[in-house]
């Protein structure tokens, strides 16, 4: 997929708070870190649903079924070559899947991703790509006793980002949702 939308789940203040500092916490022990981008559009999320193309979305659905509970769980790895993508597992309950499965109805059918289909999909929050091999558990132990511990969190939103334009715009939710 060359440029590409994708809808994505942010959270409540504390939950972010919560996130920020453990990119932080892998910032300043020189390793890599969502940190390190800067751009306004940059915050946590769990990307719900990624394609070339997306129509416009009738959100009333959505916003019936937010706020979600979300609960981060322990660190998770993605990647097969000399990096990988260090991330905060999402642990998928019944509420936070049917929103996913809502989600790609509504967006009908598409070229998705394989990993935000429904029955594929993997919910996570990166926290650092890129982390080298070698440096992986320096990277968990930058993380320290909190990496373990699970982040209690509400999903507050849903915004949509364009890869082309980079732009974000929100489609359904309440609270931080404004600062997509």
């Amino acid at each position: 997929m060359s440029a590409v939308v994708s809808l994505e789940l942010v959270f409540d203040e504390e939950a972010e708070s919560a996130i920020r500092r453990e990119w932080r916490l892998l910032h300043d022990a020189g390793l890599p870190s969502q940190a390190q981008h800067t751009g306004a559009s940059n915050r946590p999320h769990i990307t719900l649903l990624v394609r070339t193309a997306l129509p416009e979305i009738d959100a009333e659905r959505l916003d019936r079924v937010l706020p979600v509970a979300v609960t981060l769980g322990a660190p998770v790895l993605f990647g097969v070559s000399r990096t990988r993508v260090l991330a905060r597992s999402v642990v998928p309950s019944g509420e936070l899947l049917a929103l996913h499965a809502a989600v790609h109805g509504l967006a009908g059918p598409g070229d998705d991703a394989p990993h935000t289909m429904p029955g594929e999909w993997t919910p996570h929050v990166t926290l650092a790509r890129r982390v080298p091999v070698g440096r992986i558990g320096e990277a968990v132990d930058a993380l320290g006793a909190g990496g373990g511990e699970p982040i209690r969190a509400w999903a507050l939103g849903i915004r949509r980002w364009d890869a082309e334009t980079r732009t974000v715009s929100p489609i359904a939710g309440r609270g931080t949702l404004e600062s997509c």
